[in-house]
């Protein structure tokens, strides 16, 4: 039997937890740091994602047999090569592999050098050399931090105005920190987003269920970026071929590029795609599951998620069988008042035991307290469920939604709502 430490306290690490927890082969699940919903299925450790010393050692007094790494941070401060070294098996991509997401003048250079369809780009340590770039060219225009920014660090300015003020904001202000070191300015490319995100062991890429997510805060794509708000699975409009073929020319030599530059890729490998007229292109990469697009993936994972990671670890995933659900998840996120700007916590949130039985609660920004569960970040929860289709799906999560309450509480009402005829 199994011991597992989840690293992350956000909803995608609870969606973690509670599909980990169904193996068989598990018998106890550590999570660090965790939020009110891992509480109630596994034991929360009070360690920052980032405190990779602190975590090893965790890890190694609890004898721990597989590490899971949720979050970009820890990924990206080399938590992999820290615990490889020490002998605790641990799954996700080491720090130079995750330079595919760290660094997006990394990942775009890969792109470029190994053909692998993408938005053409530019560039720029120097403000003063973007600054004359964007001036020169004509928005939109997408302006992006070249490291980690939550998410956040790309924005589509719709005129010169919008991009130089991205720019400044970026590379003088530094409101992402030396994310901001370089920057890229890439072309505007229009058409459907999707992500699509696969299992491979540096060898072999098995795609998961492809998923679409929201940024924006409010309804109709409107109001400032964000984490994600909500998101679901599969699109009617990405079927089995164009898997494959996103598979066949963006994923796979993705893949053979960081296996030729010495850094063979082993984890998850998530790809955001714009659907254009000349076919897929990547918009970025990212080095580990999704969020929110992990929670309404995982439900429909059919199997032992422990069996493919372990697959992944001893570089046999050809060997492996994944199987998903013929169902669709829709996914609604439930944030704070003011998110993603400023927002107040510790509001109790009621009407938890109130939802039908087969929806599910993921939680991100909570904490509990003598038995209450209260407020504790900008994302609060996501409530998912499963449907026969897109449509029976979002009829669950938002007939249910209503009978959660706590003060200020903000959710899109839209999530889905495209992949549904009028």
């Amino acid at each position: 039997m199994l011991k597992v430490l989840v690293i992350g306290g956000g909803a995608r690490e609870h969606t973690l937890v509670w599909k980990l927890g169904q193996s068989p082969s598990v018998e106890e699940i550590y999570v660090a740091p965790g939020n009110a919903g891992t509480g109630l299925i596994a034991k929360n450790l009070d360690l920052k994602p980032t405190e990779l010393e602190t975590l090893a050692q965790a890890a190694q007094e609890r004898r721990i047999d597989l590490v899971v790494v949720g979050p970009e941070a820890p990924l990206a401060a080399g938590i992999v090569d820290l615990f490889q070294g020490r002998g605790i098996p641990i799954f996700g991509p080491n720090k130079e592999a995750t330079k595919i997401e760290s660094s997006k003048v990394f990942a775009k250079g890969l792109m470029q050098r190994y053909g692998i369809p993408c938005a053409q780009s530019r560039s720029f340590s120097s403000f003063g050399e973007a600054r004359d770039y964007v001036k020169a060219e004509q928005p939109p225009i997408v302006v992006k931090a070249d490291g980690l920014a939550a998410g956040k660090g790309s924005i589509v300015a719709n005129s010169t105005t919008e991009a130089l003020v991205a720019l400044s904001e970026i590379m003088e202000k530094r409101i992402f920190g030396e994310a901001g070191d370089q920057v890229l300015v890439e072309e505007w490319l229009t058409g459907k987003e999707v992500s699509l995100l696969a299992f491979t062991d540096g060898k072999t890429v098995v795609p998961m269920v492809p998923a679409c997510d929201y940024k924006r805060a409010c309804d109709g794509d409107e109001g400032p970026n964000t984490g994600g708000m909500g998101s679901y699975s599969p699109p009617n409009f990405f079927g089995a071929e164009m898997i494959d073929m996103v598979r066949d020319t963006i994923l796979e030599p993705m893949v053979r590029a960081m296996a030729k530059e010495g850094q063979p890729y082993k984890g998850v490998l998530y790809v955001g795609l714009m659907l254009t007229d000349q076919g897929p292109k990547a918009l970025e990469f990212n080095a580990r599951f999704g969020d929110p697009e992990n929670q309404v993936m995982l439900p429909l994972l059919e199997g032992d998620l422990v069996d493919i990671m372990l697959a992944v670890l001893d570089e046999r995933l050809d060997k492996m069988e994944i199987k998903w659900r013929d169902e669709a998840c829709v996914g609604v996120v439930m944030a704070s008042g003011g998110y993603p700007g400023s927002y107040k916590t510790g509001f109790p949130i009621e009407g938890l035991d109130e939802l039908d039985e087969d929806i599910l609660v993921f939680h991100a920004g909570t904490m509990a307290s003598h038995g209450v569960i209260y407020t504790d970040g900008g994302r609060v929860l996501t409530v998912a469920a499963r449907g026969r289709t897109i449509a029976e799906a979002r009829d669950r999560v938002y007939s249910n939604i209503p009978r959660i309450h706590f003060e200020g509480c903000h959710y899109r009402e839209d999530i889905g709502a495209r992949e549904v005829p009028p």
